[in-house]
């Protein structure tokens, strides 16, 4: 029997590919709207989306 080698949960990274740009923006807008959201200011989850949104924003200049 020969072995068969499968690419499960294999995934390409965030800064990969020719609309890379365009991707990482959408994420920061996406997590940078969750923070300033009312409903999680104050609070782990807030302060989590936070830190998404400013390291994703660290990614957006590197790549700009």
């Amino acid at each position: 029997m020969e072995n068969q080698n499968c690419k499960v949960g294999a995934t390409t990274h965030i800064t990969s590919g020719s609309h890379a740009s365009d991707r990482v923006e959408s994420f920061y807008n996406s997590f940078a709207t969750m923070a300033s959201d009312t409903q999680y200011v104050g609070t782990q989850m807030g302060e989590f989306f936070d830190r998404k949104a400013r390291s994703l924003k660290k990614i957006l200049e590197e790549l700009v």
